[in-house]
């Protein structure tokens, strides 16, 4: 039998069974779904196992959405997508998508060397290009393939690589470098200082990458671009910027804050998204045409895997089109983020005021998180997913709020009363 022991939160788990633990039924052969048991039944006793909610979005009407587990398709409001600005419901992007599927088909048929490349995919990449001001622009099937790729061939590219990367980096990055098997050093969040002493702590003549994102999606903080790149400057390292949660809602044009700080040119390669404020799916890196070439030419999640689906580059082109032009939705979005903030500050819930769209609730026990967000879908029909390690630290559970431009000013004062009727129905607290 497994024995019971205690966490340091205090919460039971579970002794892990030895990996080659017998199958009293199987005659000394392992024993499989024991392990895999063990694994589930942990999470679910931390209270971190994570339950879908499959809710069918209603074309036209985002942020609206029909629950499909009920039976009943009773219809919620949605409070934590990353389809920041709705572009997923456009009608530029359906157009463009119907337009696609019309010509082409549904499916690419390859890999882009193998008769996966068609005109759809060398117009996003030339778009994206421009989007960030670069030489050129490479696909990839999601932002997360995008940076483990790049990340792990320049390491193989580049013999010697120093990888310094900021600790509150995606899970994609870490991957990435971590198959790269270079050497890495992670500087504490956002500090220029330390950073500094891992740089000048290393030969001047080996070479070096920065790794770090502009805008922090659990707590929504921003990266100090122009400082960090003075620094690559200084010690002669290339610099590496996530995007994904800055482009299409911040810049002139949407290329994210390296944009509308005016520092895109000063940053080796962007990483970006068109699943989330763009709205459909996919990924790239923008850099100068000679980068973009040797990743393309080394990277195997490049070379050996179906390329984007032409439906989903004109879909995605359309989106970074409309709004390279128009700030409309941008600027609705900052409006209900404002809004959202006064909201939640003068009903005296505590929040994360980061300078950006993002606004996290701190909970800090993933048994109450869970139990309000389950609240709120059951009591108000407003789906806000728990937030729970390791996505986030132990202790910093949330709920991460996302206004958009789709959501009414209504909307928004609904939201802060029902966030303190559960607060208040359920007997909760909120973190420190």
């Amino acid at each position: 039998m497994m024995k019971m022991q205690s966490l340091a939160s205090g919460l039971p788990r579970l002794d892990p069974p030895h990996p080659a633990a017998p199958c009293k039924w199987c005659s000394g052969l392992p024993d499989y779904e024991r392990q895999f048991d063990f694994h589930i039944g942990e999470l679910k006793l931390e209270g971190r196992y994570r339950y879908f909610h499959a809710n069918d979005r209603i074309a036209g009407r985002f942020p609206r959405s029909r629950l499909s587990r009920d039976g009943k398709g009773s219809q919620i409001t949605v409070w934590c997508s990353n389809d920041y600005l709705g572009m997923g419901q456009h009608p530029s992007v359906i157009a463009a998508m119907q337009d696609a599927l019309a010509s082409v088909g549904a499916g690419s048929g390859g890999t882009r060397n193998i008769s996966g490349t068609t005109h759809y995919h060398e117009a996003l990449e030339a778009e994206i290009a421009d989007l960030h001001d670069k030489e050129a622009a490479l696909l990839f099937t999601s932002a997360f393939v995008a940076n483990d790729a790049t990340l792990s061939t320049l390491q193989k590219l580049i013999p010697g690589l120093v990888v310094f990367s900021d600790a509150s980096n995606h899970a994609s990055m870490i991957e990435g470098i971590r198959r790269g098997g270079g050497v890495k050093h992670v500087f504490r969040h956002n500090d220029l200082g330390h950073l500094e002493d891992l740089l000048a702590a290393c030969p001047i003549s080996a070479p070096k990458l920065i790794v770090f994102e502009s805008l922090y999606s659990m707590d929504g903080d921003i990266a100090p671009i122009a400082e960090i790149c003075d620094l690559a400057r200084r010690y002669h390292a290339l610099t590496y910027l996530d995007e994904v949660h800055a482009v299409g809602l911040y810049g002139p044009r949407g290329g994210g804050i390296s944009e509308r700080e005016g520092v895109r040119g000063r940053i080796d390669i962007i990483n970006g998204t068109l699943a989330k404020a763009y709205g459909v799916m996919g990924g790239y890196i923008a850099a100068r045409s000679n980068i973009c070439d040797a990743i393309r030419s080394y990277a195997p999640g490049f070379i050996f895997t179906t390329s984007l689906a032409p439906v989903l580059a004109a879909g995605a082109r359309a989106a970074i089109a409309h709004l390279k032009h128009s700030d409309e939705e941008r600027t609705l979005q900052q409006a209900r983020t404002r809004r959202l903030k006064l909201g939640l500050r003068d009903a005296g819930i505590p929040f994360i005021d980061a300078p950006s769209h993002i606004v996290p609730v701190v909970i800090g026990d993933p048994v109450q998180c869970k139990a309000a967000s389950d609240y709120l879908l059951e009591a108000h029909g407003l789906y806000i997913q728990p937030i729970n390690f390791p996505t986030v630290p132990r202790g910093s559970e949330r709920l991460r709020i996302t206004p958009g431009p789709c959501h009414c000013e209504a909307m928004v004062d609904g939201l802060v009363a029902a966030l303190c009727d559960t607060w208040a129905d359920l007997g909760l607290t909120f973190a420190e």
